[in-house]
């Protein structure tokens, strides 16, 4: 079974930075797209951040461009997404997503068939 887990999460202060991590096993082929979702208490789930394999192309929600970065190691089927000047309005559970084949927008809970169990970031 694909099983993705994240790790990095945790408080920090207002204009801080935390680095999440997701590591991907369970499979043999690789994930062709892997991303960052969040979801705020009341709030829908919204996409953060994607990565495809192909080309390394990059996606970012508008509110967290300039601040955050993802990245992936294929080598190691880990995403990783660096979060810079934090701000309180970033609290949320973080969730990694993946799958096989890059199919509609990165930004769709659809898109991706595959989730980690969430990483809880708090910002103050």
């Amino acid at each position: 079974d694909v099983q993705l887990v994240e790790s990095g999460g945790g408080s920090v202060q207002a204009g801080g930075s935390l680095r999440l991590s997701c590591a991907a096993s369970g499979y043999s082929n690789g994930m062709s797209c892997m991303g960052w979702f969040r979801q705020a208490p009341g709030k829908e789930r919204e996409g953060v951040a994607a990565i495809y394999a192909g080309g390394g192309s990059t996606f970012y929600a508008d509110s967290v461009k300039g601040r955050f970065t993802i990245s992936r190691d294929n080598a190691k089927n880990t995403v990783y997404l660096q979060m810079n000047s934090l701000k309180s309005e970033d609290t949320a559970m973080y969730y990694c997503a993946a799958d096989f084949w890059c199919t509609g927008n990165w930004y769709s809970r659809a898109s991706f068939g595959y989730w980690g169990q969430g990483t809880q970031v708090t910002v103050s």
